[in-house]
Order: structure tokens, then sequence, then C-alpha cells
């Protein structure tokens, strides 16, 4: 059981992240902290491994004790909890030294699965534009080039392939919560509306199966 810091302003915040987090067992609150008061000493001092913090839209006491929990101890993982999914802001909160950050319009039974897969890496720790042109793509797109993890990248595979949601979730051993939150990611990156389309982007891209190279 991982062991899990909660910097917050809000009441209702922290008790919609409580009951989200009761009921999973993989996380144990060590206690909250008010972000805006917040002394990163005392939050390392608590030995957490996860770090969740609110943003509290954007603030600078919220990138300020990012910056002095991952300058102090690096190992910790710090989540930010936020309602701007703006790349600017999430360029500064992972420049700042956060590994991730969760929506606030998530719906707080999803909160442990989405801290879980966050901190295991399997969601992206840093978020990319595809810039497409508009049109039709003339070129095929590389993996890293989509902007989807890994895992990210099997789900659309297996998508692309036919595969239900159940049926992904049975391949990939994860919940069908999980694989709904990685499609939610794929259609944000790839700038479409539903597994149709992203299955049509992905056979259109190549990305069904990596390239082949071919040696004469």
């Amino acid at each position: 059981m991982q062991r899990l810091v909660v910097a917050a302003d809000n009441s209702l915040i922290l008790e919609a992240i409580s009951i989200g987090l009761r009921h999973s067992g993989e996380f144990r609150m060590l206690g909250h902290v008010d972000v805006r008061t917040a002394s990163w000493r005392a939050i390392v001092d608590a030995a957490p491994d996860v770090v969740l913090i609110d943003d509290m839209n954007r603030s600078e006491e919220a990138l300020a004790l990012i910056r002095g929990i991952k300058s102090a101890s690096p190992e910790i993982a710090v989540i930010v909890l936020t309602m701007d999914m703006d790349a600017d802001w999430l360029d500064a909160v992972f420049d700042a030294g956060a590994g991730g950050a969760i929506s606030k319009a998530t719906h707080p039974a999803a909160l442990a699965t989405l801290l879980r897969e966050t901190v295991s890496g399997h969601v992206v720790h840093r978020y990319k534009r595809l810039d497409r042109p508009p049109g039709p793509v003339a070129h095929r797109l590389s993996d890293e080039d989509s902007a989807l993890t890994m895992r990210e990248l099997e789900v659309l595979r297996l998508v692309a392939g036919g595969s239900t949601n159940g049926e992904i979730a049975r391949s990939l051993w994860v919940t069908e919560q999980t694989v709904k939150f990685h499609l939610s990611n794929v259609y944000r990156k790839l700038d479409v509306g539903n597994r149709t389309e992203a299955s049509h982007y992905a056979h259109v891209n190549g990305l069904v199966s990596p390239p082949l190279v071919v040696v004469s």
C-alpha cells in the first residue's frame, strides 16, 4: 500500500479525494495540508510515496510546492489535480517536477485507478501537441510522433483490431475503467471523437502495427 499526502485548500476537494481512495486498498492517506501554506519540508519529512496537489487554478504556490518536494526528494511521485488541461499550464507543471496531471472532472471512484496508472508510468508524463496539418495525412507517423504512451498505443492497436473494452481489459490485465481512461487520452491526443475515428486514424497513419524494416 502506497503512502499518500494530499495538498489542497478546499474541503470539498479533500472529501472527494477521501471518498475516492477509501475503498481502493491501494493508498493510505498520511494526512493533508493546505497548499497555500504547506511546507515542502513537512511533506518530505512525512515520507510519502505519492503527493497529490490541488493546483488551485494555476497557482504559483502549487508550483513552488512541487519544486521543493522534488528537489529534496526526487523519488516521491508528485501528481497534480487540475481543472486546466491547457498545454502551457501542463508544461509549467511538468517543468516544476510533477509526474502527471489528473483532471478535477474525474469521478472520485476512478481516482485510485488513475493515481496507480500515473505513478506506474502507464500515463503520459509530458503533454505533446500533434500539430497535424489539415487534410489527409500524407506520411506515416512514428510512435513518438503520435505522443501516445506505450500502453495507450497498445489500447489503440487493440481497438483498431476490433477488440471490445472488455477484451482489451482481459488482454492487458487491467480493469475496463482503466481501458476507458486510456481511450479518453487517445481520443484527446489524436483529436478524434470515438473509437471508429481512432481506428481509422491508426490504420491511415500506420499505427496498427510497428513499421516493417525491409532488408534487401
